[in-house]
This record gives C-alpha cells, structure tokens and sequence, in this order.
C-alpha cells in the first residue's frame, strides 16, 4: 500500500490516479477531500502535517510514502527525524520526498531551510530514499488565470527571463515510477521542463490556448513583492524573486532526468496550458 501526502494538490492529485490506475492499493492524506472526491478504492486520511502523529494512522500496513511538504510543515516545528523515525517504525520502506532544485543550487537559501532538513533526515533514516528536486512548476501561472479571463493580460515581473518550468504531471509521473519500481534507491532527481521560457512567451501560449491575443505588463521588483508581501513570508518571497529574476546557470539548465526516468521527453509550458486550458478562458 502506498501512502500519498498532499494528496489534493497539483502533483499529489495526478500520482494518486496514476498509481491506481497501475493496480496499487492507496491512501490519500490531505486536510479535505476535493471536490469529486478522489478515485474509486482509494482510502481517505484527513490529516495536519504539522502534527505528525496525525499520520500515523495512515501508515498501517503501508510499504511506500510519497511526502509532499506544505503549509505549516515548511515553518519551523518538530524535528523532521522525529517523523521519519515514526515512518520507519510502522513498517514502511520506501520514501520519495518532493523537494526543489533550489537545495543544490542555493544551499544557504533561508526559505528553504526546512526542506533541507527533511532531506538530510531522510538520507539519514536508514529508509530507502528518492528525492525529487523540482525547478518552477507551470502551474505557478495558474495566479494569472484571472486576468487572462477578465481582460486578457499577464501581469509579472522579470518579463524576459526564461527557467525551464515543469509540469506537475511530470513531477507526479517521476513520484509513480520512484514509489513503484527498484533502481531509484538513494537518487536526487533534478526535474525541469524540456525548455526554458520566459513569462512574456509563457502570455503568448496562454493566448494562443484562449485563441485571444493576451497582452504582457511587466512589473518591477517592487511592485511584485508588494503584490506577492500580502501572502507570501518575506524570507520565502525575497528567495522567489532572486530566482526569477536573477537565475544561476544551473537554474537555467534543462534535466535530463525527467526522461531518463520516463523514457520520454518532460511536458512543455504548451503541453500544460492546453491541458489547464479552462482555468483561462
């Protein structure tokens, strides 16, 4: 049985289907149920992260977990070897952790100092281990989706500069492929998109999806961290904006790994939006 957390969002929704689809046995741990509900068969777990005995009952019998960090589990809190211990005590033996690029490119970087720690712990554990280190998701854009439907513009910062978003589908297809099958033991996965894009061409593709012309307002620094203060912690927010505005090579750069894992290229920008295509019109 495999154990998915976060399994409401954009990566943990996809990897519950795709591991029911391929015949797994599975228990989708979220704080409510989506609308829709989730796949016949799957069991239901409401549970809070941050107290990780929350958890615990989802573990019973369970031989791989998937952990998706979010909300007040990214804060300050228990010890993350706390949780790990616990994984291991019940039985389980596999864990793939959904992490970010920016634990190898920025390692100092303060808003995300609890992910690294929750990777060292699990390198620590003693439990087989996959780390999946993800770049930008396209699905970020989704924060555009208002605008484009009500007046048909884009407005974001950092208009000409291009990172190699990934679709979270990819990122829950690498997740399937890790939880299910040998050969992924003790790897850090760097998964990207096939191509860097910036934000002017990812509005061009929203407007091609629509079959609307949608027009780019580049905003400065400022006025981004103003928009973004209202919801985002600063130290979290002053890391996004150095990443999208001012990238390193190694944040520029295409992974391969997202084949080498699939056996096909990674999803473009293009491939998501078509498919996200009635959030914008």
């Amino acid at each position: 049985m495999i154990v998915v957390t976060g399994a409401t969002g954009n990566v943990g929704r996809p990897l519950v289907s795709l591991l029911v689809a391929a015949g797994e046995q599975v228990t989708a741990v979220s704080r409510q149920v989506p609308d829709g509900g989730f796949p016949e068969g799957v069991a239901h777990l409401a549970a809070d992260l941050a107290d990780f005995s929350s958890l615990l009952p989802a573990l019973e019998g369970a031989d791989a977990l998937f952990l998706l960090l979010a909300g007040d589990l990214n804060g300050p809190g228990a010890p993350a070897a706390e949780l790990l211990e616990q994984v291991k005590a019940a039985g389980v033996e596999r864990v793939v952790m959904l992490s970010s690029q920016i634990n190898g490119t920025r390692p100092e970087a303060a808003s995300h100092f609890r992910l690294r720690e929750f990777e060292a712990a699990l390198r620590n554990s003693g439990l087989a281990y996959t780390v999946l280190q993800a770049g930008g998701f396209a699905s970020n854009t989704y924060a555009w989706a208002e605008g484009v439907r009500g007046q048909r513009t884009v407005h974001a910062p950092f208009a000409d500069v291009a990172l190699p978003v990934v679709d979270p589908a990819d990122l829950a297809a690498v997740a399937a492929v890790a939880l299910r099958e040998d050969g992924h033991r003790e790897q850090v996965y760097v998964l990207t998109g096939p191509e860097a894009i910036t934000p002017r061409q990812q509005a061009a593709v929203l407007g091609e999806v629509v079959g609307a012309e949608v027009a780019f307002v580049e905003l400065t620094r400022e006025q981004a961290r103003a928009h973004l203060a209202r919801f985002v912690p600063a130290e979290v927010l002053d890391g996004t904006l150095d990443i999208l505005g001012s990238p390193l090579p190694a944040e520029q750069r295409v992974s391969p790994d997202v084949e080498r894992v699939l056996g096909r290229p990674a999803r473009s920008y293009a491939d998501w939006a078509r498919a996200a295509a009635p959030a914008f019109r």
